[in-house]
């Protein structure tokens, strides 16, 4: 039976935008990996991880793009992942360490764990660190000073993608909500906040950590103009024992 030396698979999320929140441990990383993946849409040759992790990443270094259609069609999507798995394992097959970027945290809404699966699927024997990173929402929290959550408090992460309907299926048991990738459907998602008593005590950010960043604190105008793409919204019941 052939068996293979395999190299190591580093996840590593390089946070929301900021060059400086990439974490000192997936830096040392990208030092010695011989090759570096991310993903990017099929409509373009772009990878925003890559732009924010490029301060980290040496002239030596080979950066390969794996293209993921913008779908919903679960067939199309999981076998561009199975063969994104397959060109992974086959540098990992030469003894190569490669690191796969992702925006954020690499277990959090993020293209990596859906590669991840097949890797471990094929070639279960492949040496895989995952290195976690500061998200979306922690940055945004801490960008408009508002904690997340306090006491006995719940916090709901939510993909804004179909747009308000699990908040509002969900909503008797959360204190806080974060809405991710509120892009499209930031409309509906104002409408389930204002339905549940929590459109005045949200805020949304846009482009968290990078040069357009845009703090919007009246979440409302959102279903009046279309925002950025990497929008997200923070929201919260009120309680009786916040400070006036």
């Amino acid at each position: 039976m052939k068996t293979h030396q395999y190299g190591t698979l580093y996840g590593i999320g390089v946070g929301p935008g900021d060059p400086d929140l990439i974490p000192l441990k997936s830096v040392n990383i990208l030092k010695h990996v011989a090759v570096i993946f991310a993903a990017s849409s099929t409509k373009n040759d772009h990878s925003q991880a890559v732009k924010i992790a490029q301060p980290h990443i040496p002239e030596t270094s080979q950066v390969k793009l794996l293209s993921f259609p913008m779908t919903k069609d679960q067939s199309e999507k999981e076998t561009c992942w199975q063969g994104h798995a397959k060109t992974i394992i086959a540098e990992l097959e030469k003894g190569h360490d490669v690191a796969f970027l992702t925006l954020g945290d690499s277990m959090t809404y993020a293209t990596y764990g859906y590669v991840l699966k097949y890797v471990l699927a094929l070639a279960p024997e492949v040496p895989v660190v995952t290195v976690p990173g500061i998200t979306a929402y922690q940055a945004a929290a801490a960008r408009v000073n508002r904690p997340l959550v306090e006491g006995e408090e719940s916090l709901l992460i939510l993909s804004g993608v179909e747009g308000g309907q699990r908040l509002r299926e969900l909503s008797k048991t959360v204190d806080n909500v974060v809405f991710m990738k509120a892009y499209r459907n930031a409309g509906d998602i104002s409408d389930a906040l204002e339905e549940q008593q929590m459109i005045d005590s949200s805020v949304a950010v846009a482009n968290c950590g990078l040069d357009d960043e845009e703090v919007i604190e009246d979440v409302k105008t959102l279903k009046h103009r279309k925002p950025g793409y990497w929008t997200l919204i923070l929201a919260k019941k009120h309680t009786d024992h916040e400070a006036p």
